[in-house]
C-alpha cells in the first residue's frame, strides 16, 4: 500500500496506517498555566470550608510567641489542615500533604516551598497535644448539640469498647509500646490500646485513653468517668462486667448494661423479685477485697455499697450465625414496666455498633497503622484521626437532619468519598454565599442519597477465602538475616 499522497497520516507499522491524534504543541508557560490550575482544585483550603465550622476558629490561631507564631506557609492553620487532609488521603504520606501546601503557595502567588517534608514534619510537631484534645473535645460537643433527640427513652446511651493498633518499629515506641512478648526482638511491631467511649447513635467519639498491652480496658474506662453525664446508659461487653464499676457508674446517675461474666446466674428460686420469664430482680454481694490481685485500695473497696440489686435477663438467640444460643444481660434499669426485656435486648445487640465504629477509623481511615515515629508523634496522629472521625461524623449528622433520614443509614465510607470528590469547589473566594449554600445542600443530599441496606437477618460463615501470599514469616531481626544472606554467597562463590 502507497501512503504517497495522503495527509495527516503516519505509519502504525508495515501495511497499516492511523490518523495522526497529536495535539498542537504547547508552550511551557500554557503548560505551567494548566498545572497550576489542576494544583489549585487540590489545595486543603476547601476541606477548611467543609469542616472548618466544626472547629473553633481561635484554635487554629497562630501563637502570640513561640513555636508556629509567625504566619507564613507553615502557620498553625496551615500544618493543621494539611495534616487534616493527610489523615484523610488515600495515600496518607506526608509528600501528598507538601504538594497541597505547594498548590495553596502556587495559587497565591507565594515561593513554593521545598518538596522536602523535612518542614512539614518540623511543623507537625509544634503543634500542641493540649490543643489537639481541646479540638477533639470541640468535636464531640458539636455531636452532642447536633444528636437532638436519642433513640432510647430519649436517653444518651455511651457504647464502651477498646481496640489495639500498631506503628513502625523504632526504639521510642518499642519502649512505649513494646510488642508482643511471643514474638523474637527485630520480629514484631510496637501496639498500643485504646479504650474509646463513643455515642451509640451518633457513632460521635467523646473519649478516649491509651494503653500499652498490659493496659486492660477497665482501668482505661475508669479514667473516663468525667465523660459520663447523668441520666446516660454505659453499654460494654464482658470485659466490664465488675461490680465496682457498675456500683460508681451507680453513684454518677448512670445506668448500665453489660454481659453476665465471672459470675455464675442466678437462679428463679434465689431471686429478689421474678419480673418475667427469664427476668429476675438480683441481688449482688460485695465480692472480697484481693489485696495482690486488685488496683483498688481497701478504703476505697469498702465505700462501696455491700450489695447491689439489679436485673438479669435472660437472652435465647435462634437466628443461625451468633456463636452462643443464650446468654444474661446484667442492668441497673430495674423498672419492667418503662424498660421491658425485649428492649434492652435490643439495645445490647445494638452494642456491635462500635464495632463498625472502629472498623470506620481502622479500615476505612487506614489507622490501623499509624506512621510516626515517635512517641509523641503517635499521640498527635490518634488525635488528629479521631478529630478528622467526628467531623465527618458531625458532617453525616447534618446530612441526616437536612435528608431527614435516621443518621445510622448514612454509610461512613460514602461521606468521605463524597469529600474528596466534592472538595475541590469548595472555595468561598470563588462562588458566592448563595452559590455555596446551593452546594452544600447538593453536598449533603449525595451523601444522604443511597442509604445502608439494612439486613437484620443475615449471617455469613466465619470463613476467610481470599488465599494469603506465600512468604514465609520473619523468624529473627532483618539485620541479622541480611548478614546470613551476605555469609551464604560469600560461601558459595568460594565454592
Amino acid at each position: 500500500m502507497s501512503v504517497s499522497g495522503m495527509k495527516n497520516t503516519t505509519p502504525y507499522f508495515d501495511g497499516f496506517l492511523i490518523h495522526t491524534l497529536r495535539r498542537k504543541s504547547r508552550s511551557t508557560q500554557q503548560k505551567m498555566a494548566e498545572e497550576r490550575d489542576w494544583l489549585a482544585k487540590k489545595t486543603f483550603q476547601q476541606i477548611g470550608e467543609l469542616c472548618g465550622k466544626f472547629i473553633p476558629a481561635n484554635l487554629l490561631q497562630s501563637n502570640a510567641s513561640g513555636n508556629l507564631s509567625r504566619n507564613r506557609i507553615y502557620s498553625k492553620a496551615n500544618v493543621f489542615w494539611a495534616f487534616f487532609s493527610q489523615i484523610l488521603s488515600p495515600d496518607g504520606g506526608c509528600k501528598e500533604a507538601v504538594k497541597k501546601l505547594q498548590a495553596y503557595s502556587s495559587e497565591r502567588g507565594l515561593k513554593t516551598p521545598s518538596s522536602s517534608t523535612a518542614s512539614y514534619c518540623t511543623a507537625r510537631t509544634k503543634l500542641e497535644l493540649a490543643m489537639l484534645n481541646e479540638t477533639l473535645e470541640q468535636t464531640a460537643k458539636n455531636l452532642d448539640r447536633m444528636a437532638e433527640t436519642y433513640s432510647f427513652h430519649d436517653r444518651r446511651v455511651v457504647v464502651v469498647d477498646g481496640t489495639g493498633f500498631s506503628m513502625p518499629d523504632t526504639e521510642a515506641n518499642q519502649k512505649e509500646w513494646p510488642q508482643s512478648a511471643s514474638q523474637k526482638p527485630g520480629c514484631g511491631f510496637p501496639t498500643g490500646r485504646i479504650c474509646a467511649c463513643f455515642c451509640l447513635d451518633s457513632g460521635g467519639l467523646l473519649s478516649h485513653r491509651i494503653g500499652n498491652k498490659k493496659s486492660h480496658e477497665l482501668p482505661l474506662l475508669r479514667d473516663q468517668h468525667s465523660t459520663f453525664k447523668q441520666d446516660d446508659i454505659f453499654l460494654g461487653d464482658k470485659a466490664f462486667c465488675s461490680y465496682y464499676d457498675i456500683a460508681k457508674f451507680k453513684e454518677l446517675g448512670v445506668d448500665s448494661v453489660v454481659p453476665l461474666a465471672r459470675r455464675k446466674p442466678i437462679s428463679g428460686a434465689h431471686c429478689v423479685k421474678k419480673l418475667g420469664d427469664g427476668d429476675l430482680l438480683i441481688r449482688w454481694t460485695r465480692p472480697y477485697h484481693q489485696k495482690k490481685r486488685s488496683v483498688i485500695s481497701r478504703e476505697e473497696w469498702e465505700q462501696l455499697p455491700k450489695e447491689l440489686i439489679l436485673r438479669q435477663i435472660k437472652v435465647t438467640v435462634a437466628q443461625p450465625g451468633f456463636r452462643v444460643e443464650e446468654y444474661y444481660i446484667i442492668t441497673t434499669l430495674l423498672d419492667e414496666s418503662l424498660y421491658s426485656a425485649v428492649e434492652i435486648a435490643g439495645l445490647y445487640f445494638r452494642r456491635w455498633d462500635v464495632e463498625l465504629f472502629f472498623r470506620d477509623l481502622k479500615t476505612t481511615m487506614n489507622m490501623d497503622i499509624l506512621r510516626c515515629q515517635t512517641p509523641e508523634m503517635i499521640r498527635k496522629e490518634i488525635q488528629m484521626y479521631f478529630i478528622a472521625y467526628n467531623c465527618i461524623r458531625c458532617l453525616m449528622c447534618a446530612a441526616a437532619t437536612e435528608a431527614n433520614v435516621p443518621v445510622r443509614l448514612i454509610s461512613f465510607k460514602g461521606t468521605i468519598q463524597a469529600m474528596r470528590n466534592w472538595e475541590p469547589i469548595f472555595d468561598s473566594t470563588q462562588i458566592s454565599k448563595t452559590d455555596r449554600r446551593r452546594i452544600l445542600a447538593d453536598f449533603y443530599e449525595s451523601i444522604a442519597r443511597v442509604p445502608i441496606s439494612q439486613r437484620p437477618d443475615r449471617f455469613e460463615p466465619r470463613r476467610v477465602k481470599r488465599r494469603p501470599k506465600p512468604f514465609p514469616l520473619m523468624t529473627s531481626a532483618r539485620e541479622v538475616m541480611k548478614e546470613n544472606l551476605n555469609k551464604e554467597k560469600s560461601v558459595a562463590k568460594q565454592v
